[in-house]
């Protein structure tokens, strides 16, 4: 049962991560692809918060933790997607600097998320 219930969890963090992209596009005045930083970032700091409350409480990965943080935030957060885009921003004007900024800031700003989230979970 948990692989199906992993499965439904990875479609619906995909659905979430089409809206809040959306979102986030609709808002952006800029060339830049903030919708999947933020997407990113978010997703490790709740992947942060879940492992560190799990941690905390258990000791140990559970059915519920495989189910969000593999199925739900798997589906939410999206590697591939920001490095397509750090290799079309390499191929616009400003190239390389954007491309950077983007790869090398999403990286820094996901490790922070993740980071905080551990912090604020664990005693």
């Amino acid at each position: 049962m948990t692989p199906l219930l992993i499965a439904l969890a990875g479609g619906l963090g995909a659905a979430a991560r089409f809206v809040a992209d959306g979102v986030v596009a609709h808002r952006n005045p800029f060339p830049f692809p903030l919708g999947t930083v933020v997407i990113n970032v978010t997703g490790s700091l709740l992947l942060g918060l879940l492992t560190g409350a799990v941690i905390a409480h258990s000791g140990g990965p559970t059915g519920v933790q495989l189910i969000l943080g593999t199925g739900f935030l798997g589906g939410y957060t999206t590697f591939s997607t920001a490095s397509v885009e750090a290799v079309r921003l390499a191929a616009g004007a400003r190239a390389l600097t954007l491309s950077f900024a983007h790869a090398a800031g999403m990286l820094l700003l996901g490790l922070a998320a993740a980071a905080l989230g551990l912090w604020l979970t664990t005693p």
